[in-house]
């Protein structure tokens, strides 16, 4: 079988590579000059582990290959992904289809009979049943398919994401003139090897397989939320979110993940899909009144960390040199996309602090997007040095292993806001820390 996926950033590249190990031929389809060069000497322009090996090994093996010639990655192909970016549209939270409705006029320009078109991207309802009026429009004498496959890849665990899913999403337009016959066998025979360790693979209509994506993700930003509200309760209760969320987490019917209190969400999908669902809910008049509190408390959440730290200094970070440990919204990736660290340097800056920053993947991705007063480290006792105190903003491993008696003796002051709970407070404070975590005593 052979496909092609247009679009070479996370979603289509981890997508494309881990099907060329699934045996299938894929050729990508990346407009972008820079990071198609990039791809084709063997440089993956993102950070997600063991991917440059996927890559490397399937691009030898001739199996992935790259272009920016949409007509003829296309000519032979079973089926095209569109795997583009769908930002939030400004103005009203929705998605902003502009990429994915251009993928499909040109695709219609160049497919032949019998192609199958699939959203990878993550596309509010009817999106599909709009692709294939595009298709119909620019084409009325082509025989297509349509279909919806979500993605559910995590930053940082994307190809055991792909390669051992909890399960597979395929929505097919069973109004096609074959029922969606054809799309359904072409489907079933790329994810063959999924069907052979048993993964669930739930085949439903265009509408249900857009929706899940979004109603997916919104509940799991849901019990973050709650789990950072429940750590707030802590504090002024004095309870401990960790073993409260374990206490929740063995409950079989809320289960453990998700569970972690922090700074608030970030990343590429949880911002974006809520917002984007709390407008699809509103504009089909039946709001959805957690969601949209979610997406506030959210908000609220970050822009409150620095107020916190602000407080912990004394009540001003005028001339004061805080460390950052960690930039990018989780490890395990280069994503700065919606990431806590943002507003909350944004806000130290305005208030006269010098930032000294330390990740390990993050920081090239991060200069753009912040101030001239924000200096990089070379590693993590590098930017303690000197520090009158310290934030951990992301829990790369690397942090928890760093020793106390160590930041110490490179600190000028003592203050340490751990806002990833990755140290233990008595160990801390033994060290001579004014150690403050999210939510223990």
């Amino acid at each position: 079988m052979r496909i092609a996926m247009i679009g070479g950033g996370y979603v289509g590249l981890v997508s494309g590579a881990c099907f060329a190990e699934f045996g299938t031929e894929v050729v990508i389809v990346e407009t972008d000059r820079d990071k198609l060069d990039a791809l084709r000497a063997g440089s993956i322009p993102i950070y997600e582990p063991g991917l440059d090996k996927i890559v490397s090994a399937n691009t030898e093996a001739g199996r992935l290959t790259f272009t920016e010639d949409l007509a003829s990655a296309i000519e032979t192909v079973d089926a095209v992904f569109i795997a583009v970016g769908t930002p939030t549209r400004r103005g009203d939270g929705h998605a902003d289809l502009t990429y994915v409705y251009e993928a499909a006029r040109q695709i219609a320009r160049h497919a032949r009979t019998g192609l199958l078109v699939v959203t990878k991207s993550t596309v509010p309802v009817g999106t599909g049943r709009e692709v294939a009026r595009i298709l119909r429009s620019e084409r009325p004498d082509l025989a297509f398919s349509v279909a919806s496959n979500p993605e559910f890849l995590r930053e940082g665990n994307a190809i055991g994401d792909f390669m051992r899913p909890d399960r597979v999403i395929i929505g097919i337009d069973g109004t096609a003139r074959d029922g969606g016959a054809h799309a359904t066998a072409l489907m079933r025979q790329l994810y063959r090897p999924l069907y052979l360790i048993e993964t669930p693979i739930v085949m439903t209509d265009l509408e249900t397989a857009e929706l899940t994506k979004y109603a997916a993700n919104a509940f799991l930003a849901m019990k973050v939320t709650f789990i950072n509200e429940m750590a707030d309760l802590c504090e002024r209760l004095g309870g401990n979110i960790h073993d409260v969320a374990r206490g929740m987490g063995l409950d079989q019917r809320i289960g453990r993940k998700f569970l972690h209190a922090g700074p608030g969400y970030g990343g590429s999908c949880f911002p974006k899909d809520t917002r984007a669902l709390t407008a699809i809910a509103r504009d089909a008049g039946a709001p959805s009144r957690l969601v949209e509190t979610t997406v506030a408390v959210n908000e609220a959440r970050k822009a409150a960390m620095a107020e916190r730290v602000i407080a912990l200094c004394g009540g001003s970070v005028h001339g004061k040199t805080i460390a950052v440990l960690g930039l990018t919204f989780k490890p395990d990736t280069d994503d700065m996309r919606e990431a806590s660290s943002l507003p909350l340097i944004h806000r130290l800056v305005e208030e006269g602090a010098t930032i000294r920053a330390y990740d390990p993947e993050g920081m090239n991705a991060a200069r753009p997007l912040l101030p001239g007063a924000v200096e990089y480290a070379l590693s993590a006792q590098d930017a303690a040095l000197g520090a009158d105190a310290l934030i951990v903003l992301t829990e790369w491993n690397v942090f928890r292993a760093l020793a106390p008696a160590r930041l110490l003796s490179a600190m000028r002051g003592r203050v340490i806001a751990d806002f990833r709970n990755i140290w233990e407070p008595a160990a801390m404070r033994e060290a001579g820390f004014s150690y403050h975590s999210i939510g223990r005593p």
